[in-house]
């Protein structure tokens, strides 16, 4: 499975690792979660970062911090193993995911997506 960024690739290898390489900032670079990135099942990108789902349902991501690569705002939403992420899809700065339980966590931009509590009762 490859993804790319508008900069930048991605690949899952066949151990379940992950290889980037292109531009740095823009998702080229993932050795700041190298140690994370184990066991992952699918990438997605956004204009300019990554969001890989793990087999344990946790989601790791990197890049520009703008665009999506910083989820420390949401990353207890997005690791919590018992209700598991099964999807990740990306706007062009921004990222949505839904987890098992039905809610929709949401980072990034906020004006391209990544704030979804204006319609988050809608979402569940």
């Amino acid at each position: 499975h490859v993804q790319s960024t508008e900069l930048a690739f991605a690949a899952i290898l066949a151990d379940g690792s992950v290889v980037a390489w292109g531009h740095r900032e823009y998702g080229g670079d993932c050795a700041a979660v190298q140690d994370q990135l184990v066991g992952v099942k699918h990438i997605q990108g956004s204009a300019y970062a990554f969001a890989a789902i793990l087999e344990s349902g946790r989601v790791v991501t990197w890049g520009h911090p703008g665009y999506g690569g910083d989820s420390s705002s949401v990353q207890a939403l997005l690791s919590d193993v018992t209700h598991p992420v099964t999807h990740v899809q990306a706007s062009e700065r921004a990222f949505a995911a839904i987890r098992t339980d039905g809610q929709v966590v949401a980072w990034g931009h906020a004006e391209y997506g990544g704030d979804a509590s204006r319609g988050q009762n809608q979402l569940q």
